[in-house]
């Protein structure tokens, strides 16, 4: 019972811990975007980049009287919430709770964050467009890496993989900015959607080194307890499937179970805090890196 409660503390921490790094993500991202993407006038990529889109139209050709305060963050929250409640059946419940804190996190940093008057590199969008896109793509890398999102079309990517298994998250995400950046093409010059673009390359470039989310690993674990509460609960927690196999010790010709399991490496740490509460003397053999062919659903 005390080696349960430990185990459970110790997960709550690290879980916490997590929460904080995708929190700090969340910062660095809304400071991205309203140090040098807002007063450069520049569109980001995604739902984010619909939101300041609404914005302008509200503000520039509605005349919408906001005395100086970004709607955008709102907006970008408002235009989430139905993607959430869709999301609630498909989405693992941590990944879920997760996002919601760091885009309502997002929401406020973007609303608190100062946006400057001017540029800070006014001689140079180009400079500042690329600077943009390296801050705000390592914010997003950031969140996701620890197992959240910041919401947008990421979410509807993984519902689509969850649909149809030949989708991707940066299938979605091309889809989307396509679509956008045609709609600022007819609204705006063309200089703003070309340093969008090289805003929306580089972000993106900067997302997938910061966060890998195919880095697959391979993971068998051996255990001479009953494996099947232990089963049920990487299942309802992590939804990955599991192989399970009979075994003998050479040495010792006692039974045990192996569980061959393929997981992201941002699950790892999860599955260990797992395997650990039901059996402190499993032995846990990972693989990092491995190839996979079949059905395999590809997570944030």
């Amino acid at each position: 019972m005390e080696l349960t409660e430990h185990f459970k503390k110790s997960e709550m921490r690290e879980e916490g811990k997590r929460l904080l790094i995708a929190l700090f993500g969340a910062a660095i991202y809304s400071a991205g975007v309203n140090l040098f993407i807002v007063p450069a006038g520049l569109y980001s990529g995604g739902m984010m980049g619909f939101a300041q889109v609404i914005r302008t139209v509200l503000v520039s050709y509605l005349h919408l009287p906001l005395q100086n305060f970004d709607i955008a963050g709102l907006i970008y929250y408002a235009v989430n919430i139905p993607v959430l409640i869709l999301a609630m059946k498909n989405l693992g419940k941590q990944f879920l709770a997760k996002t919601v804190i760091c885009v309502t996190a997002t929401t406020v940093f973007l609303s608190v964050i100062p946006i400057p008057q001017q540029p800070l590199l006014p001689d140079d969008v180009l400079a500042g467009s690329v600077i943009g896109a390296l801050i705000c793509g390592y914010g997003m890398g950031t969140a996701l890496s620890m197992g959240g999102s910041l919401g947008g079309m990421d979410i509807v990517g993984m519902l689509l993989i969850k649909w149809k298994k030949n989708f991707s998250v940066g299938r979605v995400n091309m889809i989307t900015n396509v679509v956008l950046y045609g709609i600022c093409l007819f609204l705006f010059n063309v200089s703003t959607v070309i340093y969008s673009l090289i805003y929306a390359a580089v972000s993106g470039m900067a997302i997938d080194r910061t966060h890998s989310q195919n880095i697959n690993v391979e993971v068998r674990i051996i255990t001479k307890k009953d494996s099947r509460e232990l089963e049920q609960e990487i299942l309802g927690e992590l939804d990955r499937g599991i192989t399970r196999l009979d075994s003998v010790g050479a040495y010792t010709n006692e039974k045990s179970n192996i569980l061959y399991i393929l997981i992201s490496k941002y699950e790892v740490s999860r599955l260990k805090h797992i395997v650990l509460k039901y059996d402190p003397q499993a032995f846990i053999v990972m693989n990092e890196g491995v190839s996979v062919i079949g059905h395999y659903l590809k997570k944030l």
